[in-house]
C-alpha cells in the first residue's frame, strides 16, 4: 500500500499541536480536567505526550492507508470529518454513556477527535 510518510507525519504533528491548543487552559483544558476528574500536574508528561504522539502517528498512518495515495480534497476532508465524528466520537459517546461521563466531556473529546481527523484528511489530500 502506498503511503505518503511525510504527509502522515505532518498529520500526526497537526494532531499534537491541535491537542496542545484544545486542551490548554486557554481553550478547554480546565473544563476537561474538571469533567474528567484528573489533575494533569500529577502526571508523567513524557509518557503522556510521547504516547499521544505515537498513537496520533499510528492513527494518521492507518487513515492514510484508508484514503489511498492521492485522495481528493473533498474525500480527504469529508472522510476525515466522518471518521472523527461518526467513528471516533460516536464510539467515545457509547463508552461515555455507560461510564456516565458528562455531555460536556463528550463534546470536548469528541470535538477534538472530529477536528483531528478532519485535519488528517486535509493534510493527506493537499500533500501530493
Amino acid at each position: 500500500m502506498e503511503i505518503n510518510l511525510l504527509a502522515a507525519l505532518a498529520a500526526a504533528v497537526s494532531a499534537f499541536l491541535l491537542g496542545g491548543i484544545w486542551y490548554s487552559p486557554f481553550a478547554f483544558g480546565t473544563a476537561w480536567q474538571r469533567e474528567a476528574g484528573v489533575d494533569i500536574a500529577d502526571s508523567n508528561p513524557a509518557l503522556i505526550f510521547g504516547g499521544s504522539f505515537v498513537l496520533a502517528l499510528i492513527a494518521a498512518l492507518v487513515f492514510a492507508m484508508f484514503l489511498g495515495p492521492r485522495p481528493s480534497l473533498a474525500l480527504g476532508v469529508g472522510a476525515g470529518f466522518a471518521a472523527g465524528s461518526c467513528w471516533v466520537a460516536a464510539s467515545f459517546g457509547i463508552s461515555y454513556l455507560f461510564a456516565r461521563r458528562s455531555l460536556k466531556l463528550f463534546l470536548i473529546d469528541g470535538g477534538y477527535h472530529t477536528l483531528q481527523f478532519t485535519l488528517y484528511g486535509l493534510i493527506l489530500a493537499l500533500w501530493h
